[in-house]
C-alpha cells in the first residue's frame, strides 16, 4: 500500500486535526513532514520570538507522534518543491492538509495540489484552523463582511461548529524517511539568548494548549466579562500562540467553553464574550482571505495619503517602553520579558505608536511580529489596522485613546506598572499613571527622578491629540 503524507502547517496537534484524522482513516503508513518555508515569495518569515514557539511546539508535537509509534520528518524550503519531491521519493498515494488563508500561501497550496494531482497522487485540504471557512460566510450580495457585528452575527446563525475528534491512539509510518535536525534551524536564540524570560511564561504544545484552556475555565473564565479588560488580574485565557500554532482548535475551545456554560462553571455572559473574542480571530482571517495584502495594504485606501512621521527617537522610546507614559511602558516590556501583551494594553500602546507618535501602523505591525509569540498573520494586521482607523470595521482615527486615563481605569492601583516598570514602584496610587505631574516631595520618598531614572513623557497628551486631529482633517480635506 501506497503511504500518506500529513503536512502539518499552524496545525501543530494530534487532536481534531481533520487532515490527520483522514488520513489515518486510509490506513495507509503515514509520513508526517513539517516544512520550514522561508524561500517561498510572499511567505512571511516567523519573528524572532514567534520562531523561538515554534522549535518548542515542534518538539512537542514530535514527541506526541513517537509515543503513537510514528515520527516527525523535517524538511526545509519552498514548499512548492519540498512536498512534490518528498511524495515522489516515497511513492505517496495522498497528501492532506489543512488550510491557510493568506493569498501567497494559498497560490503556494494551489500549485502544490495541481503538481501532485499531475502525478497521480491525490492532494485533500480541510478546515481545521476556523469555526467556518471564508467563502461560507457572506453577506447578502456574496461579499465578505466588513463589520464585526454582522459577521458574528451571521456565524452564531450557522449554528454550533463541528465537534472536536480525539487523537488517534496509534499512527502506522514508514520507516528510514530522512529528515532535517530541528535544532540545525536554528530556531532558538544563541548569542544572546534573549529567550529565558519568555521560556519560564509559557509551555508551548498541545498538551500546554489544554493545560492553559483548562487554567482559564478554572481561574480566570468565571469573571472574565468583568475583569478581562484589567491587565493587574489574570483573567484572560493566554491561549492566543497556541491558537496561532494550531496547538488547540477553535473548535476545541468553542466546545469546552459551552460545555463550561451548561454545566455552571462560567456565566452565560462570560461565555458570550469570551466567543465573541474567539470570533474577533475569526474576523480577521475572514479579512486576510478577502484583502489583497492585510500586512501592508490599508483596507480604507484613503488613509495611502496619510501624513506620517518619521520619529526615530519616539519609535525607540516606545519599542524599549520608554515613553513616560507608564501604562504604555508597562505593555511594551511586558512584550520584551513574556513575548505576549494583555489586549486592552496592546490597544493604547498602539494607538501611542499611531495617534500620539504619527508613526505608521505597519511599524508597529513589525515589531509586533517580531516580538509577539502571537504574532498571527491574520489577527496581527488586522488589529493594527483597527487601532490606526485604516481597517475594517475600525476603530475612528479620532478616537484617541489616553493612556493615563486607560491606566487609572484599568490599573487603577498601579499593580500592572508596579510589576513592569519596578522604578516607579513606590510612588502612590494618585500618581503612578502621571509621574510627571507628581509633588517633587512624592517624587524624592519614592526615588523618581524624572529624565533619570524614568524619562519625562515624550509628547504631551493634550498636544499630541490636536496634532493627531489636524492630520485626520487634512486627511479628510483631500477627500
Amino acid at each position: 500500500m501506497a503511504g500518506s503524507i500529513v503536512w502539518f502547517r499552524d496545525d501543530l496537534r494530534l487532536a481534531d486535526n481533520p487532515a490527520l484524522t483522514a488520513a489515518v482513516r486510509t490506513g495507509a503508513p503515514l509520513v508526517c513532514l513539517f516544512v520550514l518555508d522561508d524561500a517561498s515569495p510572499g511567505h512571511r518569515r516567523p519573528g524572532a520570538a514567534a520562531r523561538w514557539w515554534l522549535h518548542q511546539s515542534l518538539d512537542a508535537l514530535a514527541d506526541g507522534l513517537e509515543q503513537r509509534g510514528s515520527s516527525l520528518v523535517l524538511r526545509r524550503g519552498p514548499a512548492a518543491l519540498v512536498v512534490p519531491q518528498l511524495a515522489r521519493e516515497i511513492g505517496a498515494g495522498a497528501v492532506f492538509w489543512n488550510r491557510r488563508y493568506g493569498a501567497a500561501e494559498r497560490a503556494t497550496d494551489t500549485a502544490i495540489k495541481a503538481d501532485l494531482q499531475r502525478s497521480g497522487v491525490e492532494a485533500v485540504s480541510f478546515n481545521g484552523n476556523l469555526l467556518h471557512e471564508p467563502w461560507d460566510i457572506a453577506t447578502r450580495d456574496g461579499g465578505a463582511f466588513k463589520v464585526f457585528t454582522p459577521f458574528w452575527r451571521a456565524v452564531l446563525a450557522r449554528g454550533e461548529p463541528r465537534r472536536p475528534a480525539s487523537a488517534a491512539d496509534a499512527l502506522a509510518r514508514l520507516p528510514a524517511v530522512a529528515s532535517d535536525r530541528l535544532y540545525d534551524w536554528a530556531l532558538k536564540p544563541v548569542r544572546p539568548d534573549w529567550s529565558g524570560t519568555i521560556a519560564g511564561s509559557w509551555t508551548p504544545g498541545e498538551a500546554g494548549a489544554l493545560g492553559a484552556l483548562s487554567q482559564f475555565l478554572d481561574d480566570g473564565g468565571p469573571d472574565y466579562a468583568d475583569h478581562r479588560d484589567q491587565p493587574d488580574k489574570r483573567a484572560t485565557s493566554r491561549l492566543s500562540p497556541h491558537l496561532r500554532f494550531g496547538e488547540i482548535s477553535p473548535a476545541q475551545v468553542w466546545h469546552a467553553i459551552r460545555h463550561a456554560e451548561a454545566v455552571g462553571t462560567i456565566s452565560g455572559r462570560a461565555a458570550e464574550k469570551f466567543l465573541s473574542e474567539l470570533g474577533w480571530r475569526e474576523f480577521c482571517y475572514h479579512l486576510l482571505y478577502a484583502a489583497e495584502d492585510l500586512r501592508a495594504v490599508n483596507v480604507q485606501r484613503r488613509f495611502d495619503a496619510f501624513p506620517w512621521r518619521h520619529d526615530e527617537v519616539g519609535l525607540r522610546a516606545w519599542t524599549s517602553g520608554k515613553t513616560g507614559y507608564p501604562l504604555v511602558d508597562a505593555g511594551m516590556r511586558e512584550l520584551l520579558r513574556t513575548g505576549w501583551m494583555h489586549n486592552r494594553v496592546r490597544m493604547v500602546a498602539a494607538s501611542f505608536l499611531v495617534k500620539h507618535l504619527l508613526i505608521d501602523w505597519r511599524t508597529g505591525e513589525d515589531w509586533f511580529w517580531d516580538t509577539l509569540v502571537d504574532a498571527d498573520p491574520a489577527s496581527n494586521p488586522a488589529s493594527w489596522q483597527w487601532v490606526a482607523g485604516s481597517g475594517a470595521d475600525a476603530a475612528p482615527y479620532f478616537r484617541i485613546f489616553n493612556p493615563i486615563a486607560q491606566g487609572e481605569r484599568f490599573d487603577p492601583e498601579g499593580a500592572y506598572v508596579r510589576r513592569f516598570v519596578p522604578e516607579l514602584a513606590r510612588l502612590p496610587d494618585a500618581w503612578i499613571h502621571r509621574p510627571w505631574q507628581a509633588p517633587a516631595d512624592v517624587l524624592a520618598e519614592a526615588g523618581v527622578v524624572l529624565g533619570s531614572s524614568y524619562p519625562a513623557p515624550v509628547v504631551d497628551h493634550a498636544a499630541a491629540r490636536l496634532r493627531a486631529l489636524a492630520a485626520l482633517a487634512s486627511l479628510d480635506a483631500m477627500a
